[in-house]
C-alpha cells in the first residue's frame, strides 16, 4: 500500500523524491533568461511543467515512472523559478510558453506531449494553442483558463502553508537570487490574477488532444470551470481524481501517475 501524503507533512519536511541523478542537465539562454532543464531516458517525449513558485523537483515522484515506462522525460524550471533566472519584465504565460519552445529547439525535440500542473498547465495549453504542430497533447492538471475559474481564497489553510514553506526553502537553495522569493511571488501572483483570459471561442480553436484533470478537493480551481474547459475544447476529455487536491502528484503519486500514463498511451502510441 502506498504511503499517502495527503496533508503534505512529508513534502514540507523533505520535499518530493529527488530527481534521478542520471540524464542531461543544462541551461538555454532565451529572451532575457537562463532556463534550466533536465533530460532523462529515451522514447517518445513528455515535458513536465511545474506549478507557480515551485520547481522541477516537485515532479520527483513522476520522472522515474515515466522513464521506466519508456518515455523520454524533460523537466523545465520556469523562468525565475528554481534554477532559472528572469529579467524585470512582467510574467506572461505566452513568454513562458516561448521558453519551453526554446528548450525543445535546443534539445532537438520536434514534438512532445506536455503535462502541466497548475501554472504549468496554463503554459502547456497556451503553447498548444500557439504552436499545435509541436504538441502531441496536453495533460492539463489543476488550472484555470480565465479568472472566473479560480476560487477565492479567504483563508490560507495549513496544507497551503506547508506547501509555500517548502517552496520558500527550495527557492533559497536553488535560485541564483535566493533573497527574491517575495518579489517572485508578487510577480507571479499578478499574472495569476489577470491571466490567462481565454474565451470559449479561444478554447474552441485548440486542436490537440487534451485531458482536463480535476481533483476532488482542489483548493484553487472550481469543478465547474474544469468541466467547462472539457466541454469547450474540441478534442478534450474530463478526468476526476478522488481523494486528492491541488497537490495530487505529491499526495498520491501512483494514482496521479496511472492517470498520466493512460493519457500518454493515447497520444504517444
Amino acid at each position: 500500500m502506498e504511503d499517502y501524503d495527503d496533508d503534505l507533512g512529508k513534502f514540507e519536511a523533505e520535499g518530493a523524491a529527488p530527481l534521478p541523478d542520471f540524464g542531461n542537465q543544462g541551461y538555454v539562454d532565451h529572451d532575457g533568461a537562463r532556463i534550466w532543464y533536465a533530460d532523462y531516458g529515451l522514447g517518445p517525449t513528455v515535458i513536465l511543467l511545474h506549478g507557480g513558485l515551485g520547481h522541477s523537483g516537485n515532479w520527483g515522484y513522476q520522472v522515474p515512472t515515466l522513464v521506466g515506462n519508456g518515455y523520454r522525460t524533460v523537466v523545465i524550471d520556469s523562468r525565475g523559478h528554481g534554477r532559472s533566472t528572469r529579467d524585470d519584465r512582467p510574467y506572461t504565460y505566452e513568454l513562458m510558453a516561448s521558453d519551453v519552445l526554446a528548450v525543445m529547439d535546443a534539445l532537438g525535440i520536434e514534438k512532445a506531449a506536455l503535462a502541466g500542473w497548475s501554472d504549468g498547465a496554463c503554459i502547456a495549453l497556451v503553447l498548444a494553442a500557439q504552436a499545435p504542430a509541436r504538441v502531441d497533447g496536453v495533460f492539463f492538471f489543476a488550472c484555470n483558463m480565465d479568472p472566473s475559474g479560480a476560487k477565492e481564497i479567504t483563508e490560507f489553510a495549513p496544507i497551503l502553508q506547508r506547501c509555500i514553506g517548502r517552496h520558500i526553502k527550495d527557492y533559497g537553495q536553488l535560485s541564483e537570487t535566493p533573497g527574491q522569493f517575495e518579489a517572485l511571488s508578487e510577480a507571479v501572483g499578478l499574472m495569476q490574477r489577470t491571466q490567462p483570459n481565454y474565451s470559449a471561442n479561444d478554447l474552441a480553436q485548440i486542436t490537440v488532444p487534451v485531458a482536463i484533470i480535476h481533483s476532488e478537493f482542489d483548493e484553487f480551481i472550481k469543478l465547474e470551470h474544469a468541466e467547462y474547459l472539457a466541454r469547450n475544447i474540441p478534442n478534450a476529455e474530463f478526468v476526476y481524481l478522488s481523494g486528492v487536491s491541488h497537490f495530487a502528484p505529491l499526495q498520491r503519486p501512483h494514482q496521479f501517475n496511472d492517470t498520466l500514463l493512460t493519457f500518454l498511451g493515447k497520444v504517444l502510441a
